[in-house]
């Protein structure tokens, strides 16, 4: 579900607000943000080692890696991975104000 709505929510602001694109390239770019959204939200269990949550989003690091290079360029699949890193990291410095350290809960 995250993954859903982070996508529809990149995919139309980019629309709205950016340069026009190649429909396939913002649909690729704005996936990144919606898994990169699941993906923090889905290793969000406060009982769950930092190695095992960190290897969980290296294999979405990689995934995306590999979808942008088959799929697209060198160019294309760099900024999703930015895109990525941005918003997991941002959803850990969210939650880290919470005292459960943890937005799920």
């Amino acid at each position: 579900m995250y993954f859903v709505v982070g996508t529809l929510i990149s995919f139309f602001l980019r629309r709205l607000t950016g340069e026009p694109a190649e429909f396939w390239v913002e649909l690729y770019v704005a996936s990144a943000f919606g898994i990169g959204w699941g993906l923090a939200y889905f290793v969000d269990h406060p009982e769950w080692s930092l190695p095992k949550k960190m290897g969980i989003s290296f294999i979405g690091i990689v995934f995306l890696i590999a979808v942008g290079l088959l799929c697209f360029n060198f160019e294309t699949a760099v900024p999703s991975i930015i895109k990525f890193s941005t918003v997991f990291v941002a959803y850990y410095m969210i939650a880290s104000f919470r005292e459960s350290k943890s937005l799920r809960y």
